[in-house]
């Protein structure tokens, strides 16, 4: 889901949710010159007072645009996501919660339309993202310090710049920190058509990494086997499937997987395990499980994902 495009057609909140697209549907307005003599002096923004239930608590706000001090970068928000970590931080269960009241929304992208004249790093027409959760990304725009954004290419699909801060940067690290893997190795991972399953395919691929990705059966599990291997998986199993003793003959052709991911936890995380080669990773919610020859399993604390 994506917020900033219905932002900017509401004035109320039922204006809002009937504007709220799809991703799939939701291509963003293009990046184009803006002109700082057009700059409102007021905003739309979606803001809590308190923790609770999103669709009660969550408010759509005017508001007035703080002016830009020597330090400071006006932003131009051109697409911001609904990712379930916003959700989680609106109702208060999250493990970093914002100052209240506050605007929802930890990732998008903005483009900058003026700088504090302390700034140094960024200048209007600048693509940035948040540098860390809880900026509020949910409003048409914002004024924020210069060490809150990150400068990136404006050449990125709108999309992926809107989503680049929390899983593929997840992705990345759980496929380089825990192993030094080499082209040619494999990787098991279930809930692979999550948001991060589908950067850990495409990021493993452009590594050389070969990757079996494991989904839940589904009517439509050959359009998900399509979509996920269009991104660069090399084989899609069911978690039926990875049960079966057939299971082994994968591995005729391709070696065990060096690295296991894990979100999914129980039986699945189990039968992740049973497929690993020797003194392998398996990355398992907020532990490390290590699998030697001998049986010994060494746990160690490691960061959660979004």
């Amino acid at each position: 889901m994506w917020v900033c495009s219905a932002l900017r057609g509401a004035r109320t909140l039922a204006q809002l949710q009937r504007g709220l697209l799809p991703a799939s549907s939701s291509h963003g307005p293009a990046a184009s010159s803006y002109s700082s003599s057009a700059e409102p002096s007021r905003v739309w923004a979606l803001v809590y007072g308190h923790h609770g239930d999103p669709a009660k608590v969550v408010e759509l706000k005017n508001l007035e645009l703080a002016a830009v001090g020597g330090s400071d970068v006006r932003v131009k928000m051109l697409a911001a996501p609904i990712n379930p970590s916003d959700i989680n931080m609106i109702q208060g269960n999250y493990g970093l919660l914002p100052k209240l009241p506050a605007v929802g929304g930890n990732e998008g992208i903005g483009q900058v339309v003026a700088v504090g004249s302390s700034v140094t790093g960024l200048k209007p027409g600048d693509w940035v993202i948040p540098a860390n959760a809880g900026l509020g990304t949910w409003q048409t725009e914002a004024v924020f310090s210069e060490e809150a954004l990150i400068g990136i290419p404006s050449d990125i699909p709108l999309q992926s710049a809107a989503t680049l801060g929390v899983n593929p940067c997840t992705a990345y690290r759980m496929l380089v920190d825990f192993e030094q893997l080499q082209p040619g190795d494999s990787v098991i991972q279930n809930a692979s058509n999550s948001g991060v399953g589908q950067a850990v395919i495409q990021i493993a691929a452009a590594l050389g990494l070969r990757t079996i990705n494991v989904v839940r059966d589904r009517p439509d599990i050959q359009n998900l086997t399509d979509r996920l291997k269009n991104l660069g998986a090399e084989h899609v199993i069911t978690e039926e499937e990875l049960r079966k003793p057939e299971m082994k003959n994968l591995f005729k052709d391709m070696p065990q997987p060096r690295l296991a991911l894990n979100c999914v936890g129980g039986k699945s995380s189990t039968e992740l395990l049973r497929q690993l080669a020797a003194c392998s990773f398996l990355k398992i919610s907020n532990f490390g499980v290590f699998g030697c020859p001998s049986g010994r399993r060494t746990t160690v604390q490691v960061p959660h994902p979004e």
